[in-house]
C-alpha cells in the first residue's frame, strides 16, 4: 500500500526497456517519496480517448499524479501537458502540482481528469520526440471536432487530409470515403470530402510520423490554434474573449482576434474579486492609460485565468522555475500561487543533453505499423523532423492553396550540420550525425529567424530575477509597437509564416536533417570563414561582374513577382466565378508574354555570368566577361512587347473599377493578398512591369558610368541604355498617373468614414504620425495630407484594423505656423482653416520640417485650385461647427478609443501591418516622393545576417521593396519567411567596440533592435547602404522634382 499502482505500458507490452519518463524532474533527480495513507482512484482520460486509472495517496501533491501519467506513457517531454477537470464549482481547472490532490478532486469517483496539451510552442520543431508531436496532433484532432480550432475549408480539409494518411496510410479513394463516412473530424463534414481526398492524394509515402509534423505545420499558422477563449467584458460592457498563448494576453471578439498584449510591455497581471487587471510599461511617446481592466463572470473564473496567465509567462518567458516567496509571519496577502514544473528552456535543455531514451510507442487510431523512430539504431542525443513528401511540398499551409506552378524543394546536394544558438538560450539542434562522405561545417552556427531584444516584460510579484528570452519563432510576434520583423505577409495578419518544407527531412532517411526552424536548411547554413573566402578567390572581382550579378538576382524577384499574377491570381480567379470575362483578358493575356519572355531572358543573364565567373574554359578568351551585348538583345525584345506594356495601367484602372462594383470581387482580392505569396498589396503586382524598366536604366548608367569608351562592352552598354531610355520616356507619365493611383486605392483601404477619396485630380502627398494637442492633452493621430485637404484619424477598436477618419481641413485659404512658443510644446505647429484650427506636434524637429513644407505646398496648390474641397466624410460634421465643439467631439471619440491605444500589435484578418502602420507605430511620416524613391531602389541578393547576441551568421535571400526588407530561405521560395520594415530604423556601420571583424557589414538598429548584414563585395555592400538608406531617410524635396523634372506634383 501507499505506491501508486503499476500498470503495463504499451511500451513494456512491446518489449521496450524501462523509462523513468519523470517528466519534471531534471536529470539525476529521483521522485519525491509518495505520503502513505488512504488511496484514491482518479480516472484520466487520455488524448486518444482511452481512460486509465490511477492510484493515487489522497495527501500526495498533483505533482505525484501529473509524473504518474507521464511514466505511464514514457513521455519525457511532458512539460508541456497538464491535466484538467471541473472542479466543485463546475469550473475547468487545472490540477496544481503543489497541493495534495484530494483537495483539489473532492469527488474522484464522479470527475474524469483529461490530459490534455497545455503549453503550445511557437514552433513545433522544438519538439523533439515523435511521441511527443503525435500527441499534439490528438489534441489539434481534437479541438477540429471540438470546434475549438476554426479555420477555413481549405485548411479543414488539408489537416484532415495529414490525418486520414496518418490514421490509414496512402490514398485509396473507396477507403479513403468508407474511412470519412465514419469518422467525422469537424462538422459539416460531407461539404469537404472531395477536398480532403484531394489533399489526401497528395501524402503518398508519407509515413505516420510526417504526416504528424506535417499537421503540426499546417495548424500552428491558424490564428485559434492552441487557444483557449475565456468570456469577458471590457469597461463598456462589450463581450469579449481573452486568452492566453506563449506572445501574452489576447483579446477576441468571437473568433476575431483585436488585440494582443506581448509579455514584454506586461509590468503587471492581478485580480480584484471578477476584475482582471493588465498593468503595461509606461511608453514615452504615449499617453493613454497604463490599466486595463476585464470583467470575467465571478472570482472563481478570473483566479482562474490569473492562475494560467502566471503559468504561461513562466514557462515560455523564464530560465527556470521560480523560487517560492517566503512565508509572512504574520498576515498574507494576495495568492501564494506560482509555477511549478521546468521551463521550456530547461525542458529542451534536458532534451538536448540526452538524459532520455527513445523507446517505441503505439498508435491507437493508425491502421499502418508504426514505431518511435531509429528504435534499434544508435541515437544521437537530439531527435530529427519529419520531412515533408515532395507531392505536398507545394502546399501553402496558411491558406491550403495548392501552388499553380507545382513547384517542390530540390534535394541539396550536400549535408551540413547546422546547430540553432540564440544568445544564452540554446534550443537544441534537430540533426543527427552526417553520413559517411558528407561535409559538415564543423562550428558552423545558425541564428534563429527571430530574436527579440526588448526589454523584458515580467510581472510584478511573478517575475523572477533571471528572465527567458522570447523563444525563436516562425510567427509574427503581436504586440510589437516597432512591428516585429516576423510580421509574415504583411497584410495577413498574424499568421506568422507560411513554410515550404525541403523534402529530405524525413526520421527513416540516412542524410542529416538540417532543418531547425522554417529559416534553416541547407542552403540558410552559414559557411565557415574558410570557405567564404575560398569562394571570394574563386569568382571575379570586377565591378562589372557585381553590376551583371545584380541584374540576375533582381530579375529573379522580378519573374516571382510576375509570377504571382500569371501564375498564382489566374489560377486562383479560375477556381472562382468572381471576375468578369472582360477583366480577365485584359489582365491575364498582358502578363503571360512578360513571364514567358523575361524567363528567358533570366536564363541568358545566369548563363553568361556561369561563364564569366570560369565554370567553363570560355572565360580563358575573355569573350564572356561582359553583360551589354544580352541587355542589348533582350531590351530590343522588350520593345516588341511594349503593347503590353501600355495596357497595365489599362488593366489596373479596370480592377478598381470592378472591385468598387462588386462587393463579391471585393472580397475575393482581399483573401488572395491575405496568401503568403501576395506579400505586396495586390495592385502594386500590376504595376511591377513599369517598375522593372527603370531599373534596367539604372543598371545600364552604372554600367556606361564603369567602362572607359574603350572598353568591348562599352558600346552595346551605351546602345542599350538609349533604348530602355526611350521606352522609359514614353511611359513616364502613364507611369507617375498610376503610381498616384495605385495609392489612393491602397489608402482607401486603410480608411473608414470616407465617401471618395479616388476623385479625378487628387494627388497624395504625405501621411504619417502626428500629435494633435486638444482638451486632454497630447493625443495621436495618423494624418493624410492631399492636395486639395488634410485629414486627421485614429486607429479604432476594428476587427479590420482600419484607420477612423475624425475630421478634415480643406486646404483652401488655410495657413500655417510653428507654435512652440505660445503652447510650450516642442516641434508644434498650428493649422489655421477657415472654419477650424488645430495644434499638432511633431515627433522631431526633421518630422516638423517636412511636414511644413509639403502642407505649405499642397496649400499653395489648393490656392491654384478652382476652390474648396468637396467633403469626404461619410458623415461628416457640420460645416458651422466652432473649435470648442470639433474638441469636445475629439474627446469624446478619445475615450472610445483609450483601451485600443494600449495595444502593442493588434493583428487582425486584414490590413493589419501595411504602411500606414508602420507609421503610426514609429511615429514617423512617408510622402509620396518616397514612394517614387523606393520604386526606384530595390534589390535583391543574398545577405548574411546577425543579431546582437549571436555569434553565428545566417545565409538569406534578402528583398528589398516597398520600405521592407523580406527573407527568404532561397530565391526559389514562392513567399517570404519574414519581413522587417526599415521605417524609422538607422543605417550605421558598426564600430571597433562591437567586436564585428568582418568587411561589408552594415548594422540597422530601432531602439534595443540591433541586425547585422554582411554582404559578399563592396559593391554589394555599397548598393545594399544606397537602397536601404533612400529607406530610412528622406531626400528634400528639390533634390526629387530635379531628378523627375515632370513629377506629379
Amino acid at each position: 500500500m501507499g505506491e501508486i499502482e503499476q500498470k503495463p505500458t504499451p511500451a513494456s507490452r512491446l518489449g521496450a526497456p524501462e523509462n523513468s519518463g519523470i517528466s519534471t524532474l531534471e536529470r539525476g533527480q529521483k521522485p519525491p517519496p509518495t505520503p502513505s495513507g488512504k488511496l484514491m482512484t482518479v480516472k484520466i482520460q487520455m488524448l486518444d480517448d482511452t481512460q486509465e486509472a490511477f492510484e493515487v495517496p489522497q495527501r500526495a501533491p498533483g505533482k505525484v499524479l501529473f509524473d504518474a501519467v507521464c511514466n505511464h506513457l514514457n513521455l519525457v517531454e511532458g512539460d508541456y501537458f497538464g491535466l484538467e477537470f471541473p472542479d466543485h464549482r463546475k469550473i475547468v481547472v487545472w490540477l496544481d502540482l503543489l497541493k495534495p490532490i484530494g483537495k483539489q478532486i473532492r469527488r474522484p469517483k464522479h470527475v474524469v481528469v483529461k490530459f490534455v496539451v497545455k503549453f503550445f510552442p511557437p514552433d513545433h520543431t522544438q519538439l523533439q520526440e515523435e511521441l511527443t508531436r503525435y500527441l499534439f496532433a490528438l489534441q489539434v484532432k481534437q479541438d477540429l471536432a471540438q470546434g475549438r480550432l476554426t479555420c477555413n475549408d481549405t485548411s479543414a480539409a488539408l489537416l484532415i487530409s495529414h490525418i486520414v494518411q496518418s490514421e490509414i496510410g496512402d490514398f485509396d479513394e473507396a477507403l479513403d470515403r468508407e474511412h470519412l463516412a465514419k469518422n467525422k473530424y469537424v462538422p459539416q463534414q460531407d461539404a469537404l470530402e472531395d477536398k480532403i481526398v484531394e489533399f489526401h492524394h497528395s501524402h503518398i509515402g508519407q509515413t505516420p510520423a510526417e504526416s504528424d509534423f506535417q499537421l503540426l505545420e499546417v495548424a500552428r499558422r491558424l490564428e485559434m490554434y492552441g487557444i483557449r477563449l475565456h468570456p469577458a467584458k471590457d469597461r463598456e460592457g462589450t463581450k469579449i474573449n481573452l486568452a492566453v498563448a506563449n506572445t501574452g494576453i489576447l483579446v477576441f471578439q468571437g473568433f476575431t482576434k483585436i488585440n494582443a498584449f506581448n509579455w514584454a510591455k506586461v509590468r503587471k497581471l492581478s485580480f480584484k474579486r471578477k476584475r482582471f487587471l493588465i498593468k503595461l510599461r509606461p511608453d514615452v511617446n504615449s499617453s493613454y492609460q497604463d490599466t486595463l481592466e476585464f470583467l470575467m463572470a465571478g472570482r472563481d473564473f478570473c483566479k482562474s485565468f490569473w492562475k494560467i496567465c502566471v503559468e504561461h509567462h513562466a514557462f515560455f518567458r523564464l530560465f527556470e522555475e521560480p523560487k517560492p516567496k517566503p512565508k509572512p509571519v504574520l498576515f498574507s496577502r494576495g495568492s501564494s500561487f506560482r509555477f511549478s514544473g521546468r521551463t521550456q528552456k530547461q525542458v529542451l535543455d534536458y532534451v538536448k543533453e540526452g538524459g532520455h531514451k527513445k523507446v517505441q510507442f503505439e498508435r491507437k487510431h493508425s491502421k499502418i505499423h508504426s514505431t518511435r523512430s531509429l528504435v534499434s539504431q544508435p541515437t544521437a542525443p537530439n531527435s530529427e523532423v519529419p520531412k515533408q513528401s515532395p507531392q505536398s511540398a507545394s502546399l501553402t499551409f496558411g491558406e491550403g492553396t495548392e501552388s499553380p506552378s507545382g513547384q517542390s524543394c530540390q534535394q541539396a546536394k550536400e549535408t551540413k550540420v547546422c546547430t540553432l544558438e540564440s544568445g544564452l538560450h540554446q534550443s537544441p539542434a534537430l540533426s543527427k550525425s552526417p553520413p559517411p562522405g558528407s561535409k559538415a561545417a564543423d562550428g558552423a552556427t545558425v541564428v534563429p529567424p527571430e530574436e527579440e531584444d526588448e526589454e523584458e516584460g515580467g510581472k510584478d510579484g511573478i517575475r523572477p530575477s533571471n528572465p527567458q528570452p522570447p523563444q525563436p519563432s516562425t510567427g509574427s510576434l503581436t504586440g510589437s509597437p516597432h512591428l516585429s520583423e516576423l510580421s509574415i505577409n504583411s497584410q495577413g495578419g498574424a499568421a506568422p509564416a507560411n513554410v515550404t518544407l525541403s523534402p529530405n527531412l524525413s526520421p527513416d532517411n540516412k542524410q542529416a536533417s538540417p532543418l531547425i526552424s522554417p529559416l534553416l536548411n541547407d542552403q540558410a547554413c552559414p559557411r565557415t570563414d574558410d570557405e567564404e573566402e575560398g569562394r571570394r578567390k574563386r569568382f571575379p572581382t570586377d565591378k562589372a561582374y557585381y553590376i551583371a550579378k545584380e541584374v540576375s538576382t533582381t530579375e529573379r524577384t522580378y519573374l516571382k513577382d510576375l509570377e504571382v499574377i500569371a501564375s498564382w491570381f489566374q489560377s486562383t480567379v479560375s477556381k472562382e466565378d468572381s471576375m468578369p470575362e472582360a477583366l480577365k483578358s485584359l489582365i491575364f493575356p498582358n502578363f503571360e508574354p512578360l513571364h514567358k519572355f523575361h524567363t528567358n531572358f533570366l536564363k541568358e543573364i545566369e548563363q553568361r555570368l556561369a561563364l564569366w565567373e570560369g565554370r567553363s574554359n570560355a572565360h580563358i578568351r575573355g569573350d564572356y566577361q561582359r553583360i551589354g551585348d544580352v541587355m542589348l538583345k533582350n531590351i530590343q525584345g522588350m520593345k516588341h512587347l511594349a503593347a503590353h506594356l501600355w495596357k497595365h495601367s489599362e488593366a489596373l484602372e479596370a480592377l478598381e473599377t470592378s472591385i468598387k462594383g462588386s462587393r463579391r470581387l471585393e472580397h475575393f482580392c482581399r483573401d488572395f493578398e491575405l496568401q503568403k505569396v501576395c506579400y505586396l498589396p495586390l495592385n502594386t503586382f500590376l504595376l511591377r512591369p513599369l517598375h522593372r524598366l527603370m531599373h534596367y536604366k539604372q543598371v545600364l548608367e552604372r554600367l556606361c558610368k564603369h567602362h572607359p569608351p574603350s572598353h568591348a562592352d562599352f558600346r552595346d552598354c551605351r546602345a542599350a541604355l538609349a533604348e530602355i531610355t526611350e521606352m522609359v520616356a514614353q511611359l513616364h507619365g502613364t507611369m507617375i498617373k498610376m503610381e498616384n493611383f495605385q495609392k489612393l486605392h491602397e489608402l482607401k483601404k486603410d480608411l473608414i468614414g470616407i465617401d471618395n477619396l479616388v476623385i479625378p485630380g487628387r494627388e497624395f502627398i504625405r501621411l504619417g504620425s502626428l500629435s494633435k494637442l486638444s482638451g486632454k492633452g497630447l493625443q495621436q493621430r495618423m494624418f493624410f495630407l492631399f492636395n486639395d485637404v488634410l485629414l486627421y484619424t485614429s486607429r479604432g477598436l476594428t476587427a479590420s484594423n482600419q484607420f477612423k477618419v475624425h475630421g478634415q481641413l480643406p486646404l483652401y485659404g488655410m495657413t500655417i505656423e510653428e507654435s512652440e512658443e505660445e503652447w510650450g510644446v516642442p516641434h508644434c505647429l498650428t493649422l489655421r482653416g477657415q472654419r477650424q484650427s488645430i495644434i499638432v506636434a511633431a515627433s522631431s524637429r526633421s518630422e516638423m520640417g517636412k511636414w511644413m513644407e509639403d502642407i505649405q505646398m499642397a496649400i499653395d496648390l489648393a490656392e491654384k485650385s478652382n476652390g474648396p474641397a468637396p467633403e469626404l466624410l461619410a458623415s461628416s460634421p457640420p460645416d458651422n461647427k466652432s473649435p470648442d465643439e470639433a474638441t469636445a467631439a475629439d474627446q469624446e471619440s478619445e475615450d472610445d478609443l483609450s483601451a485600443s491605444r494600449t495595444s502593442l500589435e493588434r493583428q487582425a484578418p486584414h490590413r493589419g501591418n501595411t504602411m500606414v502602420h508602420v507609421c503610426w507605430h514609429r511615429s514617423t511620416s512617408v510622402s509620396m516622393v518616397d514612394f517614387s524613391i523606393a520604386v526606384e531602389n530595390q534589390l535583391s541578393g543574398n545577405l548574411l545576417r546577425k543579431f546582437k547576441n549571436s555569434n553565428g551568421w545566417q545565409k538569406l535571400w534578402v528583398v528589398f521593396t516597398n520600405f521592407c526588407l523580406f527573407f527568404y530561405k532561397s530565391h526559389q521560395d514562392s513567399h517570404p519567411l519574414a519581413s522587417l520594415p526599415l521605417l524609422g530604423y538607422s543605417l550605421t556601420i558598426p564600430s571597433e567596440s562591437e567586436n564585428i571583424h568582418k568587411d561589408y557589414v552594415f548594422k540597422l538598429h530601432f531602439k534595443s533592435h540591433v541586425y547585422y548584414f554582411r554582404a559578399e563585395s563592396e559593391y554589394t555592400f555599397e548598393r545594399w547602404m544606397e537602397v536601404i538608406r533612400s529607406a530610412t531617410s528622406s531626400a528634400s524635396r528639390a533634390h526629387i522634382l530635379s531628378h523627375k523634372e515632370s513629377h506629379l506634383y
